[in-house]
């Protein structure tokens, strides 16, 4: 694989990377904007499958989060020292980002949801 197709990989990986904290994303603002409109106040069963729901988009978004930043690192590693070097390094010491602190934030999001519907 030469430099600009590495490039091109780089590139899809950060793609990946955007969209997948799209559906985590929309689902907890539609969520916070349910409470306001009653869904602690639903059935029991309701407000389990809303958290479910949470729950499941949140970790499969989390997976691929992760997975697309780790081959991002090692295409960026791949490209350093080349062409696209210092469009590609620079960025890629923010990739603990998507990989760590962005599935923290959502675990704490979600936990703060838990006990709006449930408590």
């Amino acid at each position: 694989m030469n430099s600009g197709e590495k490039f091109v990989a780089w590139q899809r990986a950060r793609l990946h990377l955007i969209v997948s904290q799209i559906a985590p994303t929309v689902l907890l603002i539609s969520t916070v904007a349910l409470l306001q409109w009653g869904l602690a106040e639903t059935g029991l069963a309701v407000r389990i499958a809303a958290l479910g729901i949470l729950l499941a988009s949140g970790i499969l978004g989390a997976l691929v989060q992760f997975q697309s930043a780790t081959e991002a690192q090692h295409i960026a590693q791949d490209l350093s020292g080349g062409e696209f070097s210092r469009m590609v390094v620079g960025a890629s010491h923010w990739l603990w980002v998507p990989k760590f602190l962005t599935p923290a934030v959502f675990v704490v999001i979600y936990l703060a949801l838990v006990v709006a519907l449930l408590f």
